[in-house]
């Protein structure tokens, strides 16, 4: 993909032609691997620790037209939200999925989430969001992605409960990721776990970050 057009991946714009041209009989693409990919991953990081009979908020970030929330649904999770920017997306998967208890659709820049309460999310999922913001040198990413990226991992920390989890899944290397999730304002406890990929594709990897709990201060 040519620079000026991953430069548009940050924008609801590209999104809303590109499932606008999907249509609503057509998913554009499951990205970063599906839920049967990642059900090892889930079993570990959600399943497990966080089992439907605990009731998790469980928020979608970028959800798209990903099947992931349908899924967890089927599972007995029934308190998710799923937030995207494009309206387009969010529209046909209201539409697609009327019939699914348990998972609110949302229009919402995931870079601006003032809807949703401080502390309130106890699994924030991201397959590909992140991603999306990233262009141009991975050495020394341009501005606009230090800038969009910041603002997006702050509010996912904002909504994060005390105890809560960001799982983020993303074909790129380890080491082009921590220095963005390496900030001044957001502190976390990160995990990285190698996501096998197949005879036609590469593996991934899933980044397990905790917010880091502020030392108590003494007087």
């Amino acid at each position: 993909m040519a620079e000026k057009e991953l430069e548009r991946l940050a924008h609801a714009d590209y999104w809303d032609e590109r499932y606008a041209e999907a249509g609503p009989d057509r998913r554009v693409h499951e990205w970063f691997r599906s839920f049967g990919d990642l059900e090892g991953f889930f079993e570990q990081h959600l399943f497990r620790p966080r089992g439907p009979e605990t009731d998790p908020r469980i928020l979608h970030l970028g959800s798209g037209d990903s099947t992931v929330p349908r899924d967890l649904a089927v599972r007995g999770y029934t308190n998710q939200i799923c937030v995207d920017f494009s309206a387009v997306a969010v529209e046909l998967m209201a539409k697609r999925y009327a019939d699914v208890q348990g998972i609110e659709w949302r229009r919402m820049d995931v870079r601006h989430m003032d809807e949703i309460p401080a502390r309130s999310v106890d699994v924030a999922f991201d397959k590909g969001t992140l991603d999306a913001m990233i262009h141009g040198s991975p050495w020394s990413p341009p501005d606009d992605v230090l800038e969009n990226t910041g603002q997006y991992l702050k509010e996912v920390s904002r909504v994060l409960k005390p105890d809560g989890v960001f799982l983020y899944v993303t074909y790129r290397q380890p080491h082009f990721i921590k220095p963005l999730l390496d900030r001044e304002d957001v502190k976390w406890d990160v995990t990285v776990e190698q996501i096998g990929g197949s005879e036609s594709s590469f593996g991934y990897h899933g980044f397990i970050c905790r917010p880091v709990k502020e030392a108590a201060t003494t007087t």
